[in-house]
């Protein structure tokens, strides 16, 4: 037999449309009485339909996530499951359910956001990466849609984002080959439609300038976040350079850029040093294991979800920005020269 609001009101010695009440997480409810009301529910077994405790609460308990094109591709990259891990640990503590919206094109992607906001399905939205020319975020603003960004956006005004310092981590990777008497360092980033990538280059720079080396721009590449783009955008800088270092962005681009090296004669750290990014569980199993920045990936999610979840809390909550720490982790593919 189906258990009922009116069951669990019997049990709890309370009115069904106080049940409903507490289903809807009404805040004029009593801590007691809600303990009351989910003490029954449990006993008898009831669980509240999803679609009418939306039309009480007018909430979804639902977080979109946004997948930068293509999803296949992000998937591949070990960034996008845990930064996603972060975000589902948040959402799961606060009883939140997560949609995620994959897309082939930029139309397909912000169709898929407006399906979501128009057709109101999700409370608030995650964007997984900040673009250079990223139509979502003025357009989420200019719909005072809730929504954060993982990426620090070229325009933040308005804009509750998550990210490293990425000119300070790029420059801390940079200054560590330097300090290892690397002078001629190469800069192999994904593409530069990522803020990401913008910000790891100035960071190159900065260290370069800081140090008074030259900047070689036949030392710096740019191509897909994998391991195919690593090797690709490795083999162009060799067939014109040749690199004593290399900082990487990307630690999945990296296992290309060591594959680029074998296939040019060259050994890593022998002839080539090599810093990455991220700290994928694989960079430590890497031949050699990779000397990375740990860029703390799940505290990205973890902070995203919880700044999307006081907007969603406080509707009159002011643009804010949380800057999660770097740390290096040395290995064994960086030697001094």
């Amino acid at each position: 037999m189906n258990v009922t609001i009116k069951d669990v009101a019997q049990r709890a010695h309370v009115a069904p449309s106080t049940v409903s009440r507490v289903i809807a997480d009404n805040p004029r409810i009593s801590k007691e009485t809600k303990e009351r009301v989910f003490k029954a529910m449990e006993e008898l077994g009831y669980y509240p339909n999803a679609i009418a405790r939306s039309l009480a609460s007018k909430m979804t308990y639902t977080i979109g996530l946004i997948m930068p094109r293509s999803a296949e591709d992000a998937f591949s990259n070990p960034f996008f499951p845990e930064v996603m891990r972060g975000i589902s640990v948040v959402a799961h503590n606060e009883k939140y359910d997560l949609l995620i919206s994959t897309s082939g094109n930029e139309e397909e992607e912000k169709q898929a956001v407006i399906n979501m906001v128009k057709g109101k399905r999700v409370d608030g939205i995650v964007l997984l990466c900040s673009r250079t020319t990223d139509e979502l975020i003025p357009w989420l603003r200019e719909e005072k849609f809730p929504f954060t960004v993982i990426g620090k956006p070229l325009d933040s005004k308005g804009v509750c984002w998550v990210d490293n310092d990425n000119i300070g981590a790029s420059r801390l990777a940079t200054n560590y080959l330097i300090k290892h008497g690397h002078k001629e360092i190469a800069f192999i980033s994904g593409s530069l439609e990522f803020v990401v990538s913008l910000d790891r280059l100035d960071g190159y720079k900065l260290a370069l300038e800081e140090n008074n080396i030259p900047f070689v721009k036949e030392l710096v590449a740019q191509d897909e976040f994998s391991e195919d783009g690593g090797y690709n955008a490795m083999m162009r800088i060799l067939k014109q350079k040749k690199p004593t270092a290399v900082v990487v962005t990307d630690d999945i681009m990296s296992f290309g850029v060591i594959r680029a090296a074998i296939d040019y004669g060259l050994k890593v750290p022998q002839d080539v040093s090599l810093i990455g990014f991220n700290n994928i569980p694989l960079s430590a199993y890497a031949n050699p294991p990779l000397t990375t920045i740990d860029i703390s990936t799940f505290e990205l999610g973890v902070k995203s979800a919880e700044l999307l979840l006081k907007i969603l809390k406080n509707k009159d909550y002011i643009a804010d920005h949380i800057i999660v720490p770097v740390k290096l982790i040395e290995r064994k593919s960086c030697i001094k020269r």
